[in-house]
């Protein structure tokens, strides 16, 4: 167990490694490795913990009747997911969770988390703290996913995007998370016509880009 690398997450934010090692005991902590595109959590099922990426990162997969899928949110190491479904006791999720890399996973008791020991360590309390901080960001990144999707034209959902992964990197040059196909699915368009559309965006100086690595040109 990396004690260093899980103070230095959004979830152990404030709490010393020493102080990690005593909790995780307390949350009923363990961990579980999974190898790129294994399923790790399946949609209709219900949970009790929640997860927390050590390493590689993880897709959140919508899938549909017709054998078809989008991509609803990309897990990077460092960050958590599953918690809104464990908050709820019985609550079958809506979505698959896959290992988009080989990855592993830390699962945490959600009622342990929010449920202090009698010692009612201060420690413990920071980390409810986090998680409420980190369950209020996902919820703006919900509402800008609805924004990158509401404009009509292919153009304007790219742009939104793009924009905001440049805001989010404060450079205009950055590197986004997904491939094509990925960021086509975040999207909810076609990726060929999502290709074409690059590449007229460049043509058009708009901007510029290599794979993943993208710049925008003023």
């Amino acid at each position: 167990m990396n004690y260093f690398f899980l103070s230095n997450t959004p979830l152990f934010h404030g709490i010393k490694e020493n102080e990690i090692k005593g909790l995780l005991n307390c949350l009923s902590a363990h961990e579980k490795t999974y190898k790129k595109d294994e399923l790790i959590l399946r949609a209709g099922t219900s949970v009790h913990e929640i997860g927390l990426v050590e390493e590689g990162s993880v897709n959140v997969m919508v899938n549909f009747y017709w054998g078809t899928s989008n991509i609803f949110g990309h897990i990077e190491k460092g960050a958590i997911f599953a918690e809104n479904y464990a908050a709820i006791p019985g609550k079958e999720l809506l979505c698959d969770v896959v290992a988009q890399e080989d990855t592993t996973v830390l699962f945490l008791d959600f009622t342990n988390i929010i449920t202090t020991c009698k010692k009612s360590c201060i420690f413990h309390n920071r980390l409810i703290e986090n998680l409420l901080q980190i369950s209020a960001k996902k919820s703006l990144n919900l509402s800008a996913r609805m924004m990158h999707t509401a404009p009509k034209s292919l153009r304007e959902r790219l742009l939104s995007y793009l924009s905001e992964q440049a805001m989010q990197n404060g450079n205009s040059m950055f590197t986004i998370p997904f491939n094509r196909q990925q960021l086509a699915d975040y999207l909810g368009v076609d990726r060929s016509a999502m290709s074409n559309e690059l590449s007229k965006m460049q043509k058009d100086g708009l901007i510029r880009y290599k794979k993943n690595d993208f710049e925008l040109i003023q």
